[in-house]
């Protein structure tokens, strides 16, 4: 009897039914988790399109970045390698001393500045964050490419 009571109260109201499959269905899945604002690029292209451009410019990145690398490091290593050589065959004498008294220079320099970070180093940071919460997926493409292109 309580029950008919209830039922006849509440009568008078009004609900709306919402259908909350449909409703996701109509959303995209990075709107649903990074929220509206997920950026003009996720906005123009699908999310195949944006992986795959970010993926292959990730690769084209990596990969050069492997090249150069390596020569980087086989010219460095090479240069040190020479000036052993040189050093030990007598053709340059080193001042051991003055190499030890400049690097203990050069050691209290970084730390007087080690805490000192610039404007400009904190908005490029927030610049790059803004990029990346807007763009998720391409940015997700192009490291997935670049770790990619490393290892090729």
């Amino acid at each position: 009897m309580a029950a008919a009571g209830k039922d006849q109260d509440n009568e008078g109201d009004q609900f709306e039914v919402l259908d909350l499959a449909e409703y996701a269905k109509r959303q995209r899945w990075w709107n649903r988790f990074f929220g509206r604002n997920s950026g003009p690029i996720a906005e123009k292209y699908t999310v195949a399109t944006q992986l795959m451009i970010g993926g292959a410019s990730g690769w084209c990145a990596g990969f050069l970045f492997q090249k150069v690398g390596k020569l980087a490091a086989t010219a460095v290593g090479g240069g040190f390698f020479l000036l052993q050589v040189a050093n030990h065959t007598g053709y340059i004498t080193v001042d051991w001393k003055r190499v030890e008294r400049d690097v203990n220079k050069a050691k209290k320099q970084l730390k007087i500045g080690k805490n000192k970070v610039t404007s400009e180093v904190h908005g490029a940071f927030d610049e790059v964050t803004v990029f990346v919460k807007k763009n998720i997926v391409l940015t997700g493409g192009f490291v997935g490419g670049f770790l990619i292109g490393l290892a090729s």
